[in-house]
């Protein structure tokens, strides 16, 4: 724990202006961003004495090492700077906005020169058109089937649209009249990207002039006694309605708003938020908010608008930096537009209303007025969903909170079982994959708090001295470990964020800091994507194996230098977790939490490093049967296996169906052939392979070890 009072500025340091600070731990490691008006007087608040802190702030200056802000020009400006890097650094003293369930979208790939409609989960992309978000997918594709009827859009992924255009016959959707198949020329690209952009302006909210258009000309149709098409348009405008109607009507048909609601206590929030477009609900969100520091109402409200409307800006960004077409550029600004309504109702105004309602309106590029409802339909609106708010809050306490429960005890068994100083809460856990020594690779998994953090893992090809691999096991896990802390080392000396303590010389010939200083101060803005991959180390290191790779991990830690890091091992056959140095296992029961977070750990390191091994192997195989073929360059073997599949039933083709691939010939044909044909069609050779008696067939299971003396390869 540190002294705040070590890092502390100097008087006059600080600069009164507004601007956007972050705390660093010892590491070099954001833990948390904030802004404010005056930096100086923001700042100060921090440096008090310790003991008139909340806890929570408590708890993030201690951890703190170094503090530096950013200078901007405007509340604005700050308050962009800091959502960016929130979304950066993800902080752990921050608030922090959990999806209380992934939200399913109906999109529409506008961008595209034949527009897709799809459900669509994720991140969003530019040139897409966005609709929801809905509570179940369900839902989407019930309201899609209905707006088919009248708005035959392709639904079809990419694979069944080439192939429908290949073969010129259209897929079932087009036989029943729920595509206008412009795979196969029934309409002409252009016409069909007017029909899904009038899709658009429909779920947009413009439902009254469709309705007019095809009552109009069921009226034409029955003057005309076209009674069966008379009666098909009013089938059309009967599945309009009942689309329309699936979306309650809650206020007047012009209004535009989202509504946000909030409920919690200290620790936890729950946040809903209805999303309102023409006068209906057109979708529901939700969030669950763990409170790591000490914010009020207004403040949890400004964040929450900037966790929701920042990623418009992000959006947009995304968009300008991408080769739209004119059509995709529209959308992409339309998409804006819908993100950000005209009106944004809270429980509470934000500590400066007036900043937020500048930022969004230019989001938006109109005014946008931001308040709180004090009667009437809106006022109804938004205690409805407050009322959804506190019963998502009750039904995430009663799901969280044995797991809350549970996460911390794995942690502290796991500290005790191995007389750590604090819970480790960042674990790194490696493995190592292969097959009979070829396409040797292994896996770094994270898991922090508990928790996997999917967006650190790491793979690696597994090198060798002479570049074909490692001899063993305990090579290989030597070495994977050797470039993970020198990459982290060499990053913390690249890094801006230390300086070297002279009194101490360096480590090793890798160059590694015995101890090194952070710094505090004003320091420029960084650009997104600064965050060097391996700069933050772990509590502890987990490794799959027992004494002999435990051992191999250690030594690559002794010869960087690194001594801060603990290490174990976790074996299979027993489940006994090794420590360096030890005869005997560490034995925890059968029981414990912190041996099932040890094998989920390892699990998880397990599964990731086979996968990176077969991904690996089937690239080498593939390139090793086809890459000897006389005349076989890089885009006819793309040819090739895009056509059919896969090798095995390329070996299946004949020579005529492989010539009629597009750019092969029947010489490189009977070529191709020969290559796949021989004893029963199998490949003389596997890359990586000495003889063809130890080749590994494209069936052999991969092979991730765990205790297996040195030299043992494949056991």
């Amino acid at each position: 724990m540190a002294d705040p009072a070590t890092y502390r500025p100097k008087p006059g340091e600080i600069p009164t202006s507004p601007g956007v600070y972050r705390f660093r731990d010892a590491h070099g490691r954001v833990i948390y961003v904030g802004k404010a008006k005056n930096l100086r007087a923001r700042l100060s608040n921090y440096f008090q004495d310790v003991a008139h802190l909340h806890h929570r702030t408590q708890s993030m200056v201690t951890t703190a090492a170094s503090v530096e802000w950013t200078v901007v020009g405007t509340e604005v400006e700050a308050l962009a700077l800091e959502y960016s890097w929130i979304k950066e650094y993800d902080p752990r003293f921050n608030v922090k906005y959990r999806d209380d369930k992934s939200y399913p979208y109906l999109a529409v790939t506008m961008a595209e020169e034949v527009p897709r409609a799809q459900v669509m989960r994720g991140a969003k992309r530019p040139g897409t058109r966005y609709f929801g978000p809905y509570g179940h997918a369900w839902a989407i594709r019930e309201t899609l089937d209905l707006l088919l009827r009248v708005f035959p859009i392709r639904t079809c992924s990419a694979g069944v649209y080439r192939r429908a255009h290949q073969t010129g016959r259209p897929c079932l959707l087009g036989y029943i009249d729920k595509c206008s198949a412009p795979c196969v020329g029934r309409i002409t690209v252009d016409d069909h990207k007017q029909l899904a952009q009038d899709f658009c302006d429909f779920m947009a909210g413009d439902t009254q002039r469709f309705e007019r258009r095809l009552t109009a000309r069921m009226n034409e149709a029955a003057a005309s006694m076209e009674y069966e098409q008379a009666a098909r348009l009013r089938d059309d405008i009967q599945a309009l309605r009942r689309a329309t109607e699936k979306n309650a009507v809650v206020l007047p048909d012009a209004t535009d708003a989202d509504v946000f609601a909030l409920a919690g206590d200290e620790l936890e929030a729950a946040v809903q938020v209805f999303h309102v477009r023409g006068g209906r609900i057109r979708g529901q969100r939700g969030w669950v908010v763990e409170k790591v520091e000490d914010v009020t109402d207004a403040e949890l409200v400004e964040h929450l608008l900037q966790q929701v409307y920042g990623a418009v800006e992000d959006a947009r960004a995304a968009a300008e930096e991408t080769d739209l077409d004119a059509d995709g550029r529209a959308a992409s600004r339309r998409e804006t537009r819908d993100a950000v309504p005209r009106e944004v109702l809270v429980p509470v105004l934000p500590p400066d209303p007036g900043q937020m309602s500048a930022w969004l309106t230019g989001l938006r590029g109109a005014r946008v007025e931001l308040r709180v409802p004090q009667r009437g339909d809106k006022r109804e609106l938004a205690a409805t969903v407050k009322a959804n708010a506190e019963h998502a809050l009750a039904l995430h306490r009663t799901r969280r909170a044995g797991d809350l429960t549970t996460r911390s005890q794995a942690l502290r068994e796991i500290q005790e079982a191995l007389g750590l100083e604090s819970a480790p809460l960042r674990i790194e856990c490696y493995d190592i994959s292969h097959t009979q020594g070829t396409y040797q690779s292994a896996s770094m998994v994270v898991f922090e708090d508990g928790l996997p953090r999917k967006s650190e893992y790491r793979t690696f090809s597994v090198r060798g001295p002479e570049g074909d691999g490692a001899r063993d096991d305990t090579a290989a896990m030597h070495e994977v470990i050797t470039r993970r802390f020198r990459r982290y080392l060499a990053d913390r000396l690249a890094s801006g964020d230390v300086e070297l303590d002279d009194s101490d010389d360096s480590r090793d010939g890798a160059g590694a800091p015995a101890r090194a200083r952070p710094r505090s101060g004003e320091v420029p803005a960084e650009e997104p994507g600064e965050r060097k991959r391996f700069a933050y180390p772990p509590n502890l290191v987990v490794v799959d194996g027992g004494p002999p790779q435990v051992a191999a991990a250690q030594r690559a830690l002794d010869e960087l230098g690194v001594t801060d890091v603990a290490l174990c091992g976790l074996a299979k056959r027993l489940e006994e977790v090794w420590v360096p140095g030890e005869d005997y296992p560490v034995i925890l029961q059968r029981s414990s939490e912190g041996l099932y977070l040890l094998q989920r750990v390892r699990d998880e390191a397990h599964r990731f490093a086979i996968t990176q091994h077969r991904r690996r192997r089937s690239k080498g195989m593939t390139a090793s049967v086809l890459d000897d073929v006389p005349g076989l360059g890089p885009t006819r073997r793309k040819a090739l296996l895009s056509t059919f599949g896969s090798v095995k039933r390329l070996r299946a083709a004949s020579v005529e169906e492989i010539a009629g691939v597009r750019g092969m010939g029947r010489r490189t044909a009977e070529a191709v052939v020969a290559a796949l044909g021989g004893d029963g069609g199998a490949p003389d050779s596997t890359s990586g392979a000495t003889s063809p008696a130890v080749t590994p067939d494209a069936g052999s299971a991969p092979t991730s070890h765990d205790g297996a003396a040195p030299g043992m390869l494949g056991a």
